[in-house]
C-alpha cells in the first residue's frame, strides 16, 4: 500500500502528465483573459435614495466589492456639476488606486436627432462630459444612438451625430461608444450599419449583455447572441448586464459562459463591467454575484 505522501507524489504527477498531453484542460478552467469593472448604475437605488454618495464610487467600488476600475453615469452628477466634481473625483480615484474607464451619457439629446440644430445641440452638450472623461483618464464615454423616421434615416442620422462628436473625441483622445440600449440601437444589425456608415476611428460599441429589447410595449427584442456577436467587432467596452442567479449562481435569463466566449472570440481583452440590475438580490448582493460569475469565466 502506499505511503500518504507517495500517492500525492504520484497523483501531482498524473496529473501534471495529463495537463502537459491535454493543456486546455487547465487553461480552459483557469485562464484569467479580461478585467472587472464596476458599472455605477449596479447601485442606482443607492445613489438616487441617498444611501450611498456618488462622489464615493471609488472608495465603495474597491472597499466593498473589491474591484479596482469604475463606469461613471453621469445622470449622478449632473446638478450643479463643475471643474471642481471632476478634479475631487480625479483625487478620490486616484487615491484608492481605482481607474476610471468611462462615462455612461444620458439625457442629452438624441446624437441622431432629425433636426439638425437640435443634433448638433445634442453633440455639444456630450463636449463637456468628453473632456471630463479625458481628465479622469477615462478610455471612453458612453453615448446613446437615439433617432426617428426609417430604419435607413435612422442609421444615416445616427452615423452623423456620431461622426460629428466622434471628431471631438479624437481632437481629445476620447472614444464616443454606443450601447444597444432601446429602439433600433437594440437592433444589432442596425447599430453595426451605424458603425460602418459613421466609419471613425474614434466610433465604436458597448455591447451590454441584456439590453436587446427593442420596444418595451410590444415587446419586440433582438436575439441577444446574435446582437453580441455582431457588436463586437466595434467594441471598446462590454457590459455584464444580470438580474437573476440560479442555485449554482448563474445568470438565469443569459448564458454568460456563451456571451463571454462571444467576446472572447472577437479577439476583446478590455473592460468587461459589473451592471446588475436584479430586484430579487439587493444591489451588493447582486453585484458580488455577478462579479462571482464572472471570476468564475476568466475574470480577474
Amino acid at each position: 500500500m502506499k505511503s500518504r505522501r507517495e500517492f500525492v507524489k504520484s497523483s501531482f504527477g498524473l496529473a501534471a502528465a495529463t495537463l502537459a498531453v491535454h493543456p486546455s484542460l487547465y487553461s480552459a478552467h483557469h485562464e484569467k483573459w479580461f478585467d472587472i469593472s464596476l458599472a455605477q448604475w449596479s447601485l442606482h437605488r443607492a445613489f438616487r435614495g441617498g444611501d450611498k454618495d456618488a462622489m464615493d464610487f471609488a472608495k465603495i467600488a474597491k472597499s466593498e466589492f473589491g474591484i479596482e476600475a469604475i463606469e461613471y453615469v453621469n445622470q449622478f452628477y449632473m446638478e450643479n456639476f463643475t471643474p471642481k466634481v471632476v478634479n475631487e473625483l480625479k483625487k478620490r480615484s486616484k487615491g484608492e488606486g481605482v481607474d476610471n474607464a468611462l462615462i455612461m451619457c444620458d439625457r442629452l439629446g438624441r446624437l441622431g436627432d432629425p433636426d439638425k440644430a437640435a443634433r448638433l445641440k445634442t453633440v455639444d452638450n456630450h463636449k463637456v462630459w468628453a473632456d471630463a472623461a479625458k481628465e479622469l483618464d477615462c478610455h471612453s464615454i458612453r453615448v446613446n444612438a437615439g433617432s426617428a423616421g426609417s430604419y435607413a434615416e435612422q442609421m444615416k442620422l445616427a452615423a452623423d451625430g456620431l461622426s460629428r462628436l466622434g471628431d471631438y473625441g479624437d481632437s481629445i483622445g476620447i472614444n464616443v461608444i454606443v450601447e444597444n440600449h432601446g429602439g433600433l440601437s437594440s437592433n444589432g444589425a442596425w447599430l453595426a450599419g451605424v458603425m460602418k456608415l459613421a466609419n471613425h476611428p474614434r466610433v465604436g460599441t458597448l455591447p451590454d449583455f441584456g439590453n436587446f429589447i427593442i420596444d418595451r410595449s410590444t415587446g419586440e427584442s433582438y436575439d441577444r447572441y446574435r446582437g453580441t456577436r455582431e457588436l463586437m467587432p466595434f467594441a471598446r467596452g462590454v457590459s455584464a448586464k444580470s438580474h437573476d442567479f440560479d442555485d449554482d449562481g448563474n445568470e438565469i435569463h443569459t448564458d454568460f459562459k456563451k456571451m463571454l466566449s462571444i467576446v472572447k472570440d472577437a479577439g476583446y481583452r478590455g473592460y468587461i463591467g459589473v451592471e446588475y440590475e436584479g430586484r430579487k438580490l439587493g444591489e451588493a448582493e447582486g453585484i458580488r454575484a455577478t462579479k462571482k460569475l464572472l471570476q468564475k469565466l476568466g475574470g480577474r
